[in-house]
This record gives structure tokens, sequence and C-alpha cells, in this order.
């Protein structure tokens, strides 16, 4: 309740005043230091590649940005730097990082003061009661109000405020990897692609090598001319391969070029040693041992976090605020002025936010079980990825050491024993079928053993760690 002080009082009460006044309004203003946020680390995987950080420019900025679109040959590492600067999704992620750091600025900004402005008894003539002859006493009140947050309700809104940026943070550096991850299945596929276009383009060699000779024996009457029709059919059917694979490689090649931001790819070529020995298979437990540097647990620690901030700044809001005032009065009549004083306290008696702390609790107890829940769900996702890679590696070792020499020499053998009438036509299709798909089991494995490396890295948020011996080959 508002109290007047009379101009009679002591100059020494009105300067108390004065101070009440500016210590309600202005102290809250300096207190305002932001809660310094915890710096998210990059994760080894591609680290030393940079990413679109956004400029002040850029908020004005609605169609896409001009991307220099790479002509030639474009490497693994090429790629995957222009994805992580251009690609659209992850500079969504970088913008949310700036919003909430905005949210930071404003959680610690104090309540506005209040200014009121009373004109009482204008127009009225008397003064109600006994004496009819007492003039009015026409006031006009100026007075500045604020409310003083108690509890520490400022410092815990900071705070929660930071966690948040830093799960932002956290989202991005997972978006990152994913990107990486991304990119690097899409340019394996294209490598791919273009060694099946490869391998069809040099069957179509072989099988129109043996139609022709197929020719010369049906012209010299060696055999019969089914054999000739079943020649063009084979090559009609290769060649109908190769024209598959050359659709493949153009959509492949596309899907490449949408990472970072291009609709149409206009590089030659992607270059790396795809069908380059793979090094032997680090343990798996080496790697379960390495699942604390994948930003998808790592995160958890920041949530957790972010969920005690909540439950804190719920707590403080046990805590009513006060609101203080200090305005001047001036009587018109009687040309006399006052200071008024006030203050304002809620009384918590039917509402002390029983039910948001008991919330920002349960909430707590559920981040745990999540926490719990992700690593099992982290740790039976590298166990699939690894006996992906298992798999693949297995299945190429066996493909180079034994299957494709076998296939070729038989292969070669065939063929030649034809030539001389020792075997007949369907034993040169069998023995063409067999290196053909031998070829293309090849390279599906290889394909799968570089997707999986992908797979297991961005699991662990390192590059696979590689055994003692000869550095890998990689694909760039």
């Amino acid at each position: 309740m508002p109290v007047g002080l009379g101009v009679d009082r002591p100059r020494s009460a009105r300067a108390a005043c004065v101070v009440l006044l500016a210590t309600a309004v202005l102290a809250p203003v300096h207190a305002n230091g932001q809660e310094p946020g915890v710096a998210v680390p990059r994760r080894p995987l591609g680290d030393g590649v940079r990413v679109y950080q956004p400029a002040p420019g850029d908020l004005e900025r609605r169609e896409a940005p001009t991307v220099e679109n790479p002509t030639g040959l474009v490497s693994l590492r090429d790629a995957v730097a222009l994805a992580l600067l251009h690609n659209p999704a992850l500079a969504a992620f970088a913008w949310e990082t700036r919003a909430l750091e905005a949210r930071i600025l404003q959680a610690g900004r104090p309540p506005n003061p209040t200014l009121d402005v009373l004109l009482e008894d204008l127009g009225a003539a008397r003064v109600p009661g006994d004496n009819r002859d007492q003039p009015v006493q026409p006031q006009t009140t100026l007075q500045l109000s604020q409310v003083i947050e108690l509890g520490g309700k400022r410092t815990a809104r900071q705070r929660l405020a930071s966690l948040d940026r830093d799960l932002a943070e956290w989202d991005y550096e997972t978006a990152r990897i994913d990107v990486l991850t991304e990119v690097s299945r899409a340019f394996t596929d294209v490598l791919a692609a273009q060694e099946v276009v490869a391998l069809t383009d040099e069957t179509t060699r072989l099988v129109t090598q043996v139609q022709e000779n197929v020719a010369a024996r049906v012209a010299a009457g060696v055999v019969s001319p089914i054999e000739e029709t079943r020649a063009n059919v084979a090559l009609a059917a290769v060649r109908a391969e190769a024209a598959r694979a050359r659709r493949a490689l153009a959509a492949g090649r596309t899907r490449l070029a949408l990472l970072w931001g291009s609709p149409t790819p206009a590089f030659q070529s992607v270059v790396g040693d795809l069908k380059a020995e793979p090094p032997p298979l680090p343990a798996v437990g080496g790697l379960a041992a390495m699942l604390d540097q994948s930003p998808e647990l790592a995160r958890w620690a920041a949530e957790v976090l972010q969920r005690e901030a909540a439950l804190a700044l719920e707590r403080s809001r046990r805590v009513v605020d006060v609101a203080v005032s200090a305005g001047y009065r001036r009587y018109t009549t009687v040309d006399s002025n006052a200071f008024v004083v006030g203050a304002s306290i809620p009384l918590p008696l039917f509402n002390r936010n029983k039910g948001g702390i008991e919330e920002a609790r349960l909430r707590l107890a559920k981040a745990h079980e999540e926490r719990r829940a992700a690593e099992a769900r982290v740790a039976a996702v590298l166990a699939d990825a690894y006996a992906a890679l298992a798999a693949a590696h297995d299945e190429i070792t066996i493909l180079r050491t034994a299957v494709l020499p076998g296939a070729q020499q038989t292969f070669d053998a065939i063929s030649e024993g034809y030539r001389l009438g020792r075997f007949g036509f369907l034993d040169v299709l069998d023995a063409q079928r067999t290196l053909v798909d031998a070829g293309s089991q090849y390279l599906r494995a290889l394909s799968d053993y570089y997707k999986a490396v992908a797979n297991v890295e961005r699991l662990i948020g390192a590059p696979l760690p590689a055994p003692p011996g000869p550095p890998p080959n990689a694909r760039e």
C-alpha cells in the first residue's frame, strides 16, 4: 500500500525516498551477468573441415545461396567440404544455435519498471463529509514500480537457456556427422557405380568378341546358326545391363550433388581406389570403448544438466517476487508536494508451484532412463554395423583371393577351347555369366564394406582405428 510523505518531513526522509526508487529500479539492471556456456567439443570425425556459420547479412537471405559447382574430378574430401559448407539441413541447425544464444541474452533481462500516472479528484467541488465548506484537493501522482525477482530466478533462467544452447550445439554436431556419413555413403555409391559401368563395358567387349567368334564359326559351317542367335541375345542383355548401370550412375551423381545444394552435377567423375585391399578389422571391443565419443551419447550429459536446470528454475518460482514503488504526489490547491513509497508482496497461500516442481523432477528421472536407453540402442546399432562390416570384409577376401581369379581363368580357358572346338557355346555362356556375377558381387561387397565403415565411424564419432601394419587405402 503506498504511503505519502508530506513536504514537512526532513530532507533526509525525501532523500531516502529517492534512494529507494533508484535502488528498486536500477539495481536489477546492473546485475545482468550472462551465464557462460560450455563449449561443445568437435568430434574427431571430419574436425578439420570448415562448416557453415551464419553471418549477419544472411538474415535477409531468402533464396538458396549460389554454390560453386565443382567440375572435373571430385575426391571424398572435396565432397565432404562442399556438403558441410552448403548443406541446407546443416545450415538450419546453425541458425537454431544462434537463436538460442539470443534467448540467453533475453533470459538475463530483468522485468521492466512501470510508470503510473494518477490524477485524483478532478472536477469534484466538495469533499464528502460534515464539513461542506472544505475544498477538494486535486492530486497528481507520478509513481515508478519495479518487480524484484527473488529466489535466483534470473540466474536459473540464464542457466537453463545456456544449456538449451548447448543441447542445440550437440544436435548440430550430430547433424554434421550425419551429413558427413551421408556424403561418404553417396560418394561410395557413385564410385561403385563408375566401377559397375566399367565392368559392364568390359563385359560388353568380351561378349562382343564371343559373338564375333560364333558368327565366324557359323559362317564356316562348323556350328549351328542357333548359336549365333544365342550370342546375339547374350550381347543384347549385356548392353541393356550397361544402360541400366549408366542410369544408376547418373542418379547417384545427382544424389551426391544435392548434398552440397546443387540440383545438377557438373563434376566429371569421382576419384578413389574402391578396389584397394581393406585393412584388417579392428576389435569390436575397442570400437565399443569409443562409443563415448559419439555425439548421440555425449549429448545426454548436457540433456541431464538441462533437466536439472529446469528443476532448479521451477524451485526458484516457489519464492514470491516483491514489487516496490516510489513516486511523487502534487497537491494542486495548497501548492504542496509529497513522496509516495509502497510495496506489494503476493501471499503464497494457494500456489507454491508444486505441480511445476514435480513435473520437472519426473522429466529429470525420464532423462536418466532415456540416457540408458540411448546407450543400449547405440551399442546394439554398433553390433549390427560391425557384423555388416565383418561380413563384407570376409566376402571381399574370399572373392579377391579365390572366386575372381578362378572365374577369370575358367572363362579364358573355355573361350580358347571354344575357338578350338573343344567346348560348346553353352559352356562359354556359363563361364561368362560366372565371371560377370563374380565381378558384380565383388563391387557390391566393396560398396557394402565402405558404407559399413561410414556407419561405424558415425557411431564412434571418429575415423575407424587402423590396426598395426600398412596404412589402409582410402577412397579419396
